[in-house]
């Protein structure tokens, strides 16, 4: 009976923390595992190259993603950035059995806020799912921290802007060069 009594506390709990606003204004919905690997191609793996997942959930995309460049003995780095701190604690728990983790950093931010510091590295790319009210919002704070970067948007199109290249699987995956 109190383990019943926990497992039904922390249930409320996540589910608390999953549906306000002030832990995440964008639900949780994990990106589709029959698209990843044509994620990983969307993400275009090079050497000294960092990808940046924002909103990076429990790391589905980062986590496959850095297993792939590891296979391929590139030096990708690899960085999640998460608001909801259930999320966090997922990723950095995940993070810990990955034979990949010295090249996959998780920090806590706000996508929407953040300003990042990566002007002197050549290769960034972007992943992004999140809804499609928030895309434009997310690139346009990226554009004023970076001069140039690839964006990766799963399912959701950047409204005004034309694709460089548009991947078909189970959801469309639209790449982008700003």
């Amino acid at each position: 009976m109190l383990i019943l009594a926990i497992a039904f506390i922390i249930i409320i709990v996540v589910l608390i923390i999953f549906s306000f606003p002030q832990f995440s204004p964008i639900p949780y919905f994990p990106s589709n595992n029959k698209d990843i690997k044509l994620i990983i191609k969307a993400l275009s793996l090079k050497n000294d190259q960092v990808i940046l997942d924002l909103g990076a959930g429990s790391g589905t995309v980062i986590f496959a993603a850095s297993r792939e460049a590891l296979k391929k003995k590139l030096n990708t780095q690899f960085i999640a950035i998460e608001i909801n701190p259930v999320l966090l604690l997922i990723l950095f728990t995940r993070r810990l059995f990955k034979p990949n983790k010295k090249n996959v950093t998780i920090m806590y931010g706000d996508m929407f806020k953040m300003k990042l510091k990566l002007q002197k590295i050549k290769v960034k790319t972007v992943y992004l799912y999140i809804s499609p009210w928030f895309v434009k919002k997310v690139v346009n704070n990226l554009k004023k921290s970076m001069e140039h970067f690839n964006l990766v948007s799963y399912m959701y199109e950047l409204p005004n802007t034309k694709p460089k290249n548009i991947i078909k699987g189970k959801n469309k995956i639209f790449i982008y060069d700003f």
